[in-house]
């Protein structure tokens, strides 16, 4: 099973968990004149056209109706566990951890989650569609599915900046504009690169 990774820092992460957040954009690596889709044998496919009149297939890292663990730090899971149902749940999930994979909580994947093993993961999404578009093509309805949050301001879209404190912009698309260049560079926005657009459904929990 894949993982994928959603930022914790700008609270896209717990979005997911909460089903505010149901599709996610990854940037496609490469300037291409333009991506085209068509289906076949039930499968998308995805052709870029590049600037020496080239063209390529694009694959994307997710495929329709996989199922892909959320990626999480071992102690994020240990402490939620801890919460929910005491030490001795945490701590058995922990030995079965440790049983496994011979380092668990003393390994690299106790707070880095790139490192975590997919199968520990106790949260699935399904992947349900996936598009190919320019990023600034986004609808303000997918900026919301993105995660933005509609709060009661007169800049009433926002998203988390950490430290519980929300910073908020007048349309979703500012929001999320800004968003995007903080997850993925300043002027990711601006170059609006051709992205996959996986739209995806939570699975319910496995082990929380």
């Amino acid at each position: 099973m894949k993982k994928i990774m959603f930022n914790d820092r700008y609270g896209l992460t717990q979005a997911v968990l909460d089903g505010r957040k149901t599709i996610t954009r990854r940037i496609i690596n490469g300037d291409y004149e333009n991506v085209t889709a068509y289906n076949a044998n039930l499968c998308w496919h995805f052709i870029a056209d590049t600037k020496d009149g080239d063209s390529i297939e694009l694959k994307p890292a997710y495929e329709i109706g996989e199922e892909v663990a959320i990626a999480q730090s071992y102690k994020t899971i240990y402490d939620t566990l801890e919460e929910k149902y005491g030490n001795r749940k945490a701590n058995e999930w922990w030995v079965e951890l440790y049983d496994r994979i011979g380092s668990g909580l003393l390994g690299p994947g106790y707070k880095n989650k790139m490192f975590v093993r997919a199968e520990f993961m106790p949260h699935r999404i399904r992947i349900t569609d996936i598009r190919a578009e320019r990023l600034q093509d986004i609808s303000d309805e997918d900026c919301m599915n993105e995660g933005i949050e509609k709060i009661d301001c007169v800049a009433p879209y926002a998203f988390h900046v950490g430290n519980g404190k929300q910073k908020s912009y007048r349309t979703p698309k500012y929001a999320f504009s800004s968003l995007i260049d903080k997850v993925s560079r300043r002027g990711t926005w601006e170059r609006n690169p051709w992205v996959f657009a996986y739209k995806f459904e939570l699975k319910k929990s496995i082990k929380l």
